[in-house]
């Protein structure tokens, strides 16, 4: 069976606390999957890991989601360059670039497109490196923000967004089997919460 790419996108986003889970699920997401679909002549195909079915192996999910997508775009924040998980899903694609552009030292591709939920000031400086998207005017989480002035420029936003993705998904380099995944080590397992007899 011939393997290739499973998803146009791989969302990354800090999974602790409540506001950027939030506003991922729902506004980004959802807007992002709507506007890209129209400029895509097939239908999109976006990784986000809380569409994982009940039961799924989340790390195993993960993992693999990662390697069969071509384009990431990770929703930065300041806590998202400390979460062992978002930084490994960045730099697993980092290195994807790395092999693309040393197989084809004339062609640069870039994989990797971040959005600013927040505070760029604190992100690190191969994060600066890149252009990045600001969304923070836009960076409200609640169901509401749907209902107010500001939200069709969001939807403005995403749109253009949408139309800059089309061309890098399809610039995407072939899919191969040893695309690198990083992925970070198990921790050790916690303490039993049972008292000891």
């Amino acid at each position: 069976m011939t393997r290739v790419y499973e998803y146009d996108v791989f969302i990354s986003y800090q999974r602790e606390g409540n506001l950027v889970p939030a506003w991922v699920r729902t506004h980004f997401y959802p807007r992002l999957r709507e506007l890209l679909d129209d400029h895509l002549d097939r239908e999109v195909s976006i990784f986000f890991d809380e569409n994982l079915h009940g039961g799924a192996r989340w790390p195993l999910e993960v993992r693999r989601a990662l390697q069969r997508a071509r384009i990431l775009v990770p929703v930065c924040s300041p806590k998202y360059f400390l979460s062992e998980w978002c930084l490994a899903e960045w730099h697993s694609m980092a290195r994807r670039e790395e092999l693309v552009r040393t197989a084809s030292p004339e062609e640069s591709r870039t994989l990797i497109y971040p959005v600013i939920f927040c505070d760029s000031r604190n992100f690190p400086a191969y994060a600066h490196e890149r252009r990045m998207q600001d969304l923070k005017t836009w960076n409200a989480p609640y169901e509401h923000f749907m209902a107010s002035p500001a939200y069709l420029d969001f939807h403005h936003e995403v749109a253009r967004i949408a139309e800059e993705l089309e061309v890098l998904i399809e610039r995407a380099p072939e899919w191969r089997p040893d695309w690198p995944v990083d992925m970070p080590a198990p921790g050790a397992p916690r303490p039993s919460e049972l008292p000891r007899f």
